[in-house]
């Protein structure tokens, strides 16, 4: 009888240990659950937080080409006005004579220096002298 009670006992506690088991590995399957859902968590905010920032490169490119298109208009701009500077001076010479004139006429310079030294015709040196003449 005390082999039987012993076995029944030995069961008993047997039978408790499995039970005291299966209570931790349930906890621990709790616990390893709240993990893999806090983990999921952290997946989809790193998935929208992506997301954003593939929208935000998106909106930077489409500026960055816009900014580009105008820079090359930019710089068709400033080659036409470099055409166009260029046209100025070759036919700056004319204006420079002119603007020599002026300051001999301003220095006192008369008819006849203004025709030899510019080589202007006589009613142009006597033009400038009447306009500018102090």
């Amino acid at each position: 009888m005390l082999g039987d009670e012993l076995l029944i006992a030995l069961g008993a506690l047997f039978v408790l240990l499995l039970v005291a088991l299966f209570i931790l590995q349930r906890k621990q399957g709790q616990h390893y659950k709240n993990k893999i859902d806090a983990l999921t968590l952290l997946v989809k905010d790193a998935d929208k937080q992506r997301e954003t920032l593939k929208q935000e490169i998106q909106e930077l490119r489409s500026g960055t080409i816009g900014v580009g298109r105008r820079v090359m208009e930019l710089e068709k701009r400033i080659a036409a006005q470099d055409v166009r500077l260029d046209e100025s001076v070759q036919q700056e010479p004319q204006s420079r004579l002119y603007s020599r004139a002026i300051k001999m006429v301003q220095l006192g310079a008369g008819v006849e220096e203004l025709m030899q030294e510019c080589e202007l015709p006589k009613a142009e040196a006597e033009l400038l002298l009447r306009l500018h003449r102090r």
